[in-house]
């Protein structure tokens, strides 16, 4: 097995290690700060999580979207499709388990009326599909200007809907679009008022994040491991680190809303990340 496969497994179960770490403190009252989510704006090292394996997708399809291409449309949408609908369902089907409830004493089973429809895996298995048709149809140049496209669309789309107060959680235009979606009986409701975190406008940033994922896998593959490819992946790094901060001024990063300087800012952090353990 080539070294560079080794380098992104260590990434991924490293990311699945600190996720299991995350969700399991040991104590809910009595939590290390650096396993919290930042409130609202700022990011902990527990907001790396989420980004680091949508960055991780985006690395592994890299190495399966030549055999994607030699094999055709069909193998294409075929294996894409059914691997969106299986994440989905499962995340789907976890947020709807137990299917059954206690209710006066008798067990009855548990109704559509209030299951959340989207949630990590969901958000995964949505990133992943138009990731995949962007890098698959518009190859390395046009995924580009589209991820580009896409990050400063959102910014706009969440400056032009609310001037006043854009990036509050009252004032996230999003939150909208979610309640005439999916109803409000079908969206989270953990921070007080309904807001889903994995909800649909903020997807689209999270869309570029498997994307530029998949830039970093395929770069790799194409330099091989050498003192060029690893410098390059550094400062590749940094600029993308100091751009996620200097956005931040006026963009903040903000992982609740999936802010597009959250997406450029973890994306730097990952990749310095991957070239360290290569």
């Amino acid at each position: 097995m080539n070294q560079r496969y080794y380098s992104l497994d260590v990434f991924r179960g490293a990311t699945v290690a600190l996720m299991i770490l995350v969700n399991n403190p040991g104590s809910w009252a009595h939590i290390f700060p650096p396993l919290e989510h930042a409130n609202w704006h700022g990011c902990t090292p527990t907001d790396l999580v989420f980004p680091f394996f949508l960055f991780a997708v985006g690395n592994a399809m890299a190495f399966v979207m030549p055999k994607f291409e030699a094999a055709g449309n069909s193998f294409f949408f075929k294996k894409v499709i059914k691997r969106t609908l299986l994440i989905f369902a499962i995340g789907l089907f976890l947020n709807w388990s137990p299917f059954v409830k206690w209710d006066n004493n008798h067990l009855v089973a548990k109704t559509w009326e209030n299951i959340r429809i989207f949630g990590v895996l969901q958000r995964i298995a949505v990133c992943y599909f138009f990731a995949s048709i962007a890098v698959y149809f518009l190859k390395t140049r046009g995924a580009f200007v589209l991820s580009c496209s896409l990050l400063l669309g959102y910014w706009l789309l969440c400056w032009f809907s609310n001037p006043a107060d854009p990036y509050s959680l009252s004032g996230f235009f999003g939150t909208s679009i979610d309640l005439k979606i999916l109803g409000l009986s079908h969206i989270y409701k953990g921070e007080g008022i309904p807001f889903d975190p994995e909800g649909i406008s903020s997807t689209i940033a999270a869309i570029v994040q498997v994307i530029f994922g998949f830039f970093i896998g395929q770069y790799i593959q194409q330099k091989g491991k050498n003192f060029e490819m690893l410098s390059n992946l550094f400062i590749a790094g940094v600029i993308l680190v100091v751009a996620g901060y200097c956005w931040d001024m006026v963009f903040p990063i903000n992982k609740k809303i999936w802010t597009s300087s959250y997406t450029v800012y973890t994306t730097g952090l990952a990749t310095l990340t991957l070239a360290l353990l290569i």
